[in-house]
């Protein structure tokens, strides 16, 4: 990494993590394509609008992390490939294959079948938090919600959700915790072996005894012309359980955080109930739970405005400062509901552009329509700046709490 790289200082403190964009906004006018150190691992980073779409497309762009450079081993470490080897982490054509097994699973008629079981399970969360009158809104609500549809899409079973949900919290949640980082490594790479393990054994289990969900689809695919192998059956429902959860729980909490300090948008949201829809994008745009998008390697020198960047180097399309360029939206750092719907980038672009995007949308309309309906009075239960958010070094942006109280 040049020296001349911005610091793991400047983009992985606390003041980083409650706000990035003043941050964002001066890369975009200084560096918009510079290199960055990080606890992690060091990268380049692509900030403008314009340039960030086309890093998402550009074949030069590798996703492939474990191709013979086995770049995985910087981002992810050794222990990664059992879990991470997915459709994610590839390239066309092997991405082609992979995605088009899931891809039915997701078509927005499917997806739509599905919005009465998720009102229900929207309503029963909300019926278990009413008579309390307060509630700690990502542990009662945002994060189950997802994971209980996701694990009833793939099949797995009711009385195992909260341990994948345990497992999986303990990978997002990394960082965050007090342990020495050395205690921090051994409880995530215990908590992936597990994921492992057990969808392994779920996938052997339905093997046996069929069943009409996502996992019997997918091993319907290995069984019949060999799509997957039984490796990419088990990394590909991994894949699914997380990404499926992860990015929808994070977003639900950045929306409401963002409703309930932007009073007036809250109230706007309330009197016109049918602004829902833009309002969703325009809070995804705002505040996305996805600040930077998955690593890409450069194959070979790739130059962005001006600026080479070498072979081999792992690259991030900034999609959190993109939606906040001002040659592409007016007043970016504003939230506003009536915004005339652009192109944003937080559901990504090209190939990879997300899987999930309609049981995504369907999640967080009736999500957010249940919360302002049945939660009169919905207020935050600290002030803004106690509110814990996951650490600026997570690769997602999302909130570890978000305690709140309302009309009981």
């Amino acid at each position: 990494m040049t020296e001349d790289a911005v610091p793991a200082g400047e983009l992985y403190t606390d003041g980083f993590a409650a706000d990035p964009y003043p941050t964002f906004a001066r890369l975009r006018t200084e560096r918009p394509v510079c290199p960055v150190s990080s606890p992690r691992f060091d990268s380049w980073l692509i900030t403008r609008f314009d340039d960030a779409r086309a890093a998402l497309t550009d074949p030069r762009l590798s996703k492939d992390l474990y191709g013979p450079g086995q770049h995985y081993l910087r981002i992810f470490g050794p222990n990664s490939e059992g879990l991470n080897r997915n459709m994610l982490n590839s390239d066309p054509p092997e991405h082609t294959r992979l995605r088009r097994v899931v891809s039915q699973a997701f078509a927005p008629r499917r997806i739509e079948a599905l919005r009465p079981r998720v009102a229900q399970v929207v309503d029963h969360l909300i019926d278990k938090m009413l008579p309390q009158g307060q509630a700690e809104l990502m542990h009662d609500f945002a994060i189950p919600l997802p994971m209980t549809v996701i694990c009833e899409l793939l099949g797995v079973p009711p009385q195992d959700h909260d341990r994948v949900l345990d497992w999986t919290q303990v990978i997002r949640t990394s960082g965050s915790t007090r342990r020495p980082p050395q205690e921090e490594r051994a409880a995530v790479q215990e908590a992936q072996l597990r994921l492992h393990h057990y969808f392994a054994d779920l996938v052997r289990a339905k093997r046996d005894d069929p069943a009409d969900d996502i996992i019997g689809a997918l091993i319907d695919a290995v069984d019949r012309d060999g799509t997957l192998s039984e490796a990419e059956l088990v990394t590909t429902t991994f894949l699914l359980v997380f990404a499926g959860h992860q990015t929808t729980a994070d977003f639900l909490g950045n929306a409401v955080l963002a409703l309930l300090t932007h009073p007036e948008q809250l109230e706007l949201l309330r009197a016109t109930p049918q602004l829902l829809p833009a309002a969703i994008e325009e809070l995804l745009r705002f505040d996305g739970p996805l600040p930077v998008a998955s690593p890409r390697i450069a194959t070979e020198d790739v130059e962005y405005q001006g600026v080479c960047i070498p072979q081999g180097s792992i690259v991030g399309v900034a999609i959190n400062a993109a939606n906040h360029d001002p040659a592409h939206f007016t007043d970016p750092d504003r939230l506003d509901l009536r915004r005339v719907r652009g192109p944003h980038l937080g559901f990504g672009h090209g190939v990879h552009y997300c899987l999930g995007v309609s049981l995504a949308r369907m999640e967080a309309q009736i999500a957010l329509a249940a919360l302002l309906r049945r939660l009169p009075g919905l207020r935050l239960g600290v002030p803004v700046e106690e509110v814990r958010r996951l650490p600026a070094a997570s690769p997602f942006r999302g909130l570890l709490e978000l305690p709140v109280t309302f009309a009981a």
